[in-house]
């Protein structure tokens, strides 16, 4: 039985990489003085490093005029990074970045049926609070029975750190939950803390490679593209019954 659902944030809530992320990262580039700029393929390759720091530390390895000293270089992904969420912020508050069609209905759908929800990310807390206090209100937080983000973690997504703590502040096993994620890291975190989870593509992950999810398609906002495809039912997109009845089956599938 199906007892609360885990959500993603980047990519499953909302398409926040390409036109959040990355303009603020470019954004923090200028206002520091550098030259740095990441266009959108370029933070494809980058968004294999999970973690907005570790992602700039990794982006320094290839950087002439990064600092030399790793200590140096700490400290100049932190002050960025942090930069880097400031002007994110301000780009949710101006309304740039909204949930995803279908996210907002089927987080309603499940409160109202008595589905516990739980956030599961490596996002940083400042970045979660922009984009849900912008969708939901300052009481955002209330409609969520856990909250783990990036600092609650030593390790990051693809290790299940974070769904594991999850489920310990739920107090639930894993087999009566059902993740919500995006990306084969997120995927194959779930996988690894033993919770069933269906994955929603999103713009940087459309070709990733999946392994036994217990659904894959291409967002809550339709019911076209599905693998296993859903019954036939008087809605236009995903609803919970859905999720239910994908739980409730758990045939694996890949793609």
């Amino acid at each position: 039985m199906l007892s609360a659902l885990l959500w993603d944030v980047d990519g499953t809530l909302a398409e926040t990489e390409r036109d959040g992320h990355r303009v603020a990262f470019n954004t923090a580039f200028s206002e520091s003085g550098l030259s740095w700029h990441w266009d959108v393929a370029r933070y494809g390759r980058l968004l294999r490093v999970t973690g907005g720091k570790e992602r700039l530390l990794a982006a320094m390895a290839d950087a002439t005029d990064a600092p030399v000293l790793p200590a140096e270089r700490e400290a100049l992904a932190r002050e960025l990074h942090q930069l880097k969420n400031r002007c994110y912020a301000r780009y949710v508050e101006d309304g740039a970045i909204r949930l995803r069609p279908g996210v907002a209905a089927l987080i309603e759908g499940a409160a109202e049926r008595g589905l516990r929800q739980a956030i599961v990310t490596t996002t940083s807390r400042s970045n979660l609070q922009a984009l849900l206090a912008n969708e939901f209100g300052p009481h955002w937080a209330e409609r969520f029975d856990a909250v783990v983000c990036g600092e609650d973690v030593l390790a990051k997504k693809p290790d299940p750190e974070g769904h594991r703590l999850t489920l310990a502040k739920l107090r639930l096993p894993a087999l009566k939950t059902l993740a919500i994620e995006d990306s084969w890291a997120g995927a194959a975190a779930a996988r690894a803390a033993d919770v069933p989870v269906l994955v929603t593509r999103s713009f940087y992950f459309d070709n990733d490679p999946i392994d036994a999810a217990v659904a894959i398609g291409p967002g809550l906002h339709t019911r076209d593209g599905w693998r296993p495809a859903p019954p036939p039912r008087h809605t236009v997109g995903i609803a919970l019954d859905d999720l239910i009845d994908w739980h409730q089956r758990m045939e694996l599938v890949s793609a």
